[in-house]
């Protein structure tokens, strides 16, 4: 059956025309579920979350309360969308107390998300992936942030609270940005590179940590690798300085 017997799905979760639901499925009060979905087995759909028309949700996929899923999405195996953003207060007495994660994620239309990749609940308003984005496996996405329409990234990218990537911009595996930064559209970003600082100028291209321009950063490699030799010389010129200086003397 399109909908299988050991799914759970609570009564008032809508589903569409043409939706299938695999076995140990969980869909939870108030989702709606648009026509035409693939719903492997053990997925977790939470309470008044919304799923569009044609999406596929792979193995393990937890869709959480309130988040919102666009049209011809996919969202590969074990993905998280609307975990708690990681927000805690320090404490006079060195604790930390949580601060509650009231917001929700929102994936626009055709935006696909790998495996095991992470997209946090924003604090107050919305976590949002703009359409046509894509998100390779091992993702973190923190609260807050917003990836821009058509931006690519590759696995292991992180992106702390409240940063905006532009449009169209494509970023390396295990690229870092630092939170609440602004960066501009068309933005190439290096896989390993690091980003502390927000980017103004599109199409530029990124490399190294912190990030530089890459002909900057080819330039200053070059001269990286150089380093042992021209401490070598450095020291050997400062032993004859000192031989003059105490010939001088005498």
């Amino acid at each position: 059956p399109a909908i299988s017997e050991k799914a759970h799905i609570h009564p008032d979760a809508k589903i569409g025309a043409g939706t299938e639901v695999g076995v140990f499925s969980v869909i939870e009060h108030g989702a709606i579920i648009g026509k035409n979905c693939k719903i492997y087995p053990q997925v977790f759909i939470g309470k008044n979350a919304r799923i569009g028309d044609n999406c596929v949700l792979f193995p393990g996929v937890r869709i959480h309360f309130d988040c919102e899923i666009g049209n011809d999405c996919i969202l590969h195996a074990n993905a998280v969308i609307g975990a708690d953003g990681f927000g805690f207060a320090p404490q006079k007495d060195g604790t930390w107390s949580k601060i509650p994660q009231v917001g929700k994620v929102v994936l626009e239309d055709r935006v696909e998300v790998g495996a095991s990749t992470c997209i946090d609940r924003a604090s107050l308003g919305s976590t949002i992936i703009r359409s046509g984005a894509k998100l390779d496996n091992l993702i973190h996405i923190a609260h807050n942030v917003e990836v821009g329409h058509n931006t690519v990234l590759a696995a292991q990218v992180g992106v702390a609270g409240s940063t905006h990537l532009g449009n169209s911009m494509r970023v390396g595996g295990q690229a870092g940005f630092a939170g609440h930064l602004k960066i501009a559209d068309g933005t190439q970003i290096q896989a390993q590179s690091g980003l502390a600082s927000s980017v103004e100028h599109p199409n530029t291209a990124l490399f190294g940590s912190p990030a530089m321009g890459y002909r900057d950063f080819i330039k200053s490699h070059v001269v990286f690798k150089h380093l042992p030799e021209l401490q070598r010389k450095v020291m050997e010129l400062e032993k004859k300085l000192a031989e003059l200086t105490i010939t001088k003397l005498d």
